[in-house]
C-alpha cells in the first residue's frame, strides 16, 4: 500500500497556523514527496478559527481536501471542538494542554503538551508556539524528516527570526521524544519540560 497521510493544523488567528502548514508542506517535498496544502481562516483575521490542512503521499494525491485526518493538532479549545469529529479512528491528536481543557471522546491517541507555554518560557517568545507545534508532531509521527522540517523554516521564515523557530523546532522535537519515553515506561514523574534541551531554557 502507498504511503498516505492527511493532517490538519488548527487554532486561532495569529498563531502561525497557516505558515506551519506551509512550512511543513514544503518539508514534505523537500523529502520527494507529493503534497497538497490547503488553508482557511475565521471571520477575523486575528482571533478567528485557522487551519491548515495538509496531505503528503508518495503516489498521486486525486482530492486535495482533507475529511478524516490520520494527524491533529489542535492549539484552541474552539479548534478542538470544532474538529474532534473528524479524525481516524486510529489517528493521533496533539493539542495544547493549557488551551485545551476539555478533551473530546475520541479513539484517536491523544498527545497533550503545554506548547504555547513552553514557546514563551523555553524559547522566549510565544510566537514561535506553532514551530513548537511542528517539532512535536514531526517527532511523534515522523511524517517528514527532521533535517527537512529545519531546511523548509530556514527557507520560509525571515533571517531575523531564523534561529529562534530552530530553536522552537528543536524543543518541539524533545518534547516528542520526551512523550515516546512516557510511552516506552522510561519517564518517571516529574515535569515533562524537564526532560528537553537544558540549553533552551
Amino acid at each position: 500500500m502507498s504511503y498516505l497521510k492527511e493532517i490538519r493544523i488548527s487554532g486561532s488567528g495569529g498563531q502561525g497556523i497557516i505558515l506551519a502548514g506551509i512550512i511543513l508542506a514544503e518539508a514534505a517535498m523537500l523529502d520527494g514527496k507529493n503534497v497538497v496544502q490547503t488553508q482557511s481562516y475565521g471571520p477575523e483575521a486575528r482571533g478567528g478559527a485557522s487551519k491548515a490542512e495538509i496531505i503528503i503521499a508518495d503516489d498521486f494525491i486525486d482530492y486535495p481536501k482533507v475529511f478524516l485526518a490520520d494527524i491533529q493538532l489542535a492549539l484552541t479549545q474552539e479548534a478542538c471542538d470544532q474538529y474532534a469529529g473528524l479524525i481516524k479512528r486510529n489517528g493521533i491528536l496533539i493539542v495544547d494542554e493549557d488551551k485545551v481543557s476539555n478533551l473530546p471522546s475520541t479513539a484517536a491517541q491523544v498527545y497533550q503538551f503545554p506548547i504555547v507555554r513552553l514557546a514563551k518560557e523555553k524559547v522566549g517568545k510565544e510566537q514561535t508556539a506553532n514551530m513548537v507545534a511542528l517539532g512535536v508532531l514531526v517527532s511523534i509521527t515522523g511524517v517528514v524528516s527532521r533535517e527537512a522540517l529545519e531546511q523548509a523554516v530556514e527557507a520560509r521564515v525571515p533571517s531575523s527570526w531564523k534561529e529562534v523557530n530552530q530553536e522552537a523546532i528543536s524543543l518541539g522535537w524533545e518534547l516528542g521524544t520526551a512523550s515516546q519515553s512516557i510511552a516506552q515506561g522510561l519517564w518517571h514523574g516529574g515535569d515533562l519540560s524537564d526532560f528537553c534541551n537544558p540549553n533552551l531554557s
